[in-house]
This record gives C-alpha cells, sequence and structure tokens, in this order.
C-alpha cells in the first residue's frame, strides 16, 4: 500500500504517460498551426478541462477556496511565465542545434531544479536523492548524445540557450510547488488542481494576446481544428493535474527526476514499434537511468 506521502511517485508516472501522449498530439498539430499555435492548444484547450477538475474536485473535497492572496501570484507568474519562456528558448536551441544534442542540455533540468528548490524552497534533499538524480541525468545524457555530438559541445550560443532552457523549465516546477504550497486551509488536491486553473489561465492569456498581436490567422486556424486540439487539450490538462498534484507532495526535483523516466518510455517505443536496436552506450544510459531512479525511489 502506497502511504500519502510516496504518492507522488505513481501521480509521476502518470503525469510523463500523458505528457508523451500530448506531445505526440500537438507535434501533428505543428505543421497546420506553427509551432506557437501548436503550443497554445495545451493552454487554450487544456483551460476548460482544469475548470471542470476543480469543480469536480470541490465537490468531492468540500473546500472553500478564496481568491489568492498576495503570497500566490508571483509563485504562479513565475511557473507560468518560465513555462512559456522556456518553450521558446528550447526551440531556439533546437533550430540551431541538433535535437538530440538539445535534449542533452535540456535534462539537467533535475540539477537545477534541485537547487533553486533548495534556495527559493527550502526544499532539502538527502544525500542519497542528490546522487539519485546525478545518475539518473548522466544516465539520460549519456542516452540522448550520439556518437560525434560531443565536438558540438562548444558551440556558446546553442549551448547557452539549451542550458538556460532547463533553468525556465526548473524555475517552472519551483514556480508552481511554490504557489501551492501556500494555498491555505485545503487539502493537497484541491491546492494542486487549484493553482492548476490559474497557471493555464495565465498562460492562455498570454500567449493568445501574442498571437492575436503577431498572427490571428493562427487562432482562426486553432478553432477549425478544435476537435483534435480538444484532445490534445484534454491531453495535456490531464498530466499536469498530475503534475502538480505531485509538486504539492514533494520537492520538484523528485518529481523532475523520476519524470526522466519518459526516455525509457521512448526508447521502448523506438525498440518494439520501429525496431531500433539499442546501441551499448544507451544500453548503459538505459541502466543508470534506472538504477538513479530506483535510488531516488528508494530514499
Amino acid at each position: 500500500m502506497l502511504s500519502l506521502a510516496s504518492l507522488w511517485i505513481p501521480f509521476t508516472l502518470v503525469a510523463a504517460i500523458g505528457q508523451v501522449a500530448r506531445n505526440a498530439m500537438q507535434r501533428s498539430l505543428t505543421g497546420p498551426l506553427g509551432t506557437w499555435g501548436a503550443t497554445n492548444i495545451r493552454f487554450l484547450f487544456g483551460f476548460p478541462f482544469s475548470i471542470v477538475f476543480f469543480v469536480v474536485v470541490i465537490v468531492a473535497t468540500g473546500d472553500t477556496v478564496a481568491w489568492p492572496g498576495l503570497a500566490f501570484w508571483p509563485w504562479l507568474l513565475l511557473g507560468a511565465l518560465s513555462q512559456i519562456a522556456a518553450t521558446g528558448l528550447m526551440l531556439a536551441a533546437m533550430n540551431e542545434h541538433s535535437f538530440v544534442v538539445t535534449t542533452a542540455y535540456l535534462k539537467t533540468e533535475a540539477i537545477q531544479t534541485a537547487i533553486f528548490g533548495f534556495v527559493f524552497l527550502g526544499d532539502h534533499l538527502g544525500v542519497l536523492k542528490v546522487v539519485a538524480i546525478l545518475i539518473a541525468t548522466i544516465g539520460v545524457v549519456t542516452t540522448a548524445l550520439r556518437p560525434g555530438a560531443a565536438r558540438n559541445l562548444a558551440s556558446l550560443r546553442p549551448t547557452l540557450l539549451g542550458l538556460t532552457a532547463a533553468a525556465a523549465f526548473a524555475l517552472s516546477a519551483v514556480g508552481f510547488r511554490g504557489a501551492i504550497i501556500v494555498v491555505p486551509g485545503v487539502s493537497f488536491v484541491t491546492a494542486a488542481t487549484f493553482t492548476l486553473v490559474f497557471a493555464l489561465g495565465v498562460q492562455t492569456l498570454v500567449l493568445t494576446i501574442y498571437l492575436l498581436a503577431r498572427a490571428p490567422q493562427v487562432l482562426r486556424d486553432i478553432l477549425q481544428l478544435w476537435k483534435p486540439s480538444m484532445l490534445a487539450g484534454f491531453t495535456g490538462a490531464l498530466a499536469s493535474q498530475f503534475w502538480f498534484l505531485a509538486f504539492a507532495l514533494t520537492a520538484a526535483a523528485n518529481v523532475r527526476t523520476l519524470a526522466l523516466v519518459e526516455v525509457l518510455f521512448a526508447q521502448a517505443v523506438a525498440y518494439y514499434s520501429f525496431k531500433q536496436p539499442l546501441s551499448g552506450r544507451e544500453l548503459g544510459g538505459i541502466a543508470l537511468i534506472v538504477l538513479g531512479v530506483a535510488l531516488l525511489v528508494a530514499a
């Protein structure tokens, strides 16, 4: 039986699976909508579902939530705006560098999340968990980098873009956790869902205003593709719901490290669906990921 304190583990695993599914749906819409149009789908169509989740949670728990206090907004804006900025930086890095090298930089997010969580939230991690984060991150970088990619690591601009994108993703995780834990007098489920509603609301507002100003035709195209967009929005909102539930229960670094199992899911799909064999380097990286995650869960 899982205790309340360890529920973050299944929450994170469900969120990671949902994120993989959402990414696949968004990728199929990138062609007709462009990168930012496809990105806005997760917010624009996810926001109504977050409201539905919140109503269900309030009815089930009987919690009463007041309008957010002043302490809530800096954390929420840090999380919501950092996530948007991280997406833009990630895309810029991928435009200047190979996908696999950029991915390797992005996966330093877990380490940076641990640092930011300690600095801003006082999230203390034991020595074993720090070791687990380092091992799992090394495993992901080993799996992501291809032979010959190392010589590209000296390119300063894409390196900075990739590492800064990872830092922004780390700040978003810390910001969302910070917002959740300052919601007073309610269950962790209500606090997480309440924060999700405002996060998606802010992100929808910001990106929609941006598209209205820069590419209004994209918004019209989004509305015409409402059926696939609705499914992607629901999947994204559901994944975010479980991310936020996990953030409510444990340090953001724990969540983002366990989330590295996404790499294992991707490798499994590549092997079983596309019959792509795994190299010795990839197998070694996977072994490090498994070891790191096992240590994290056991700590």
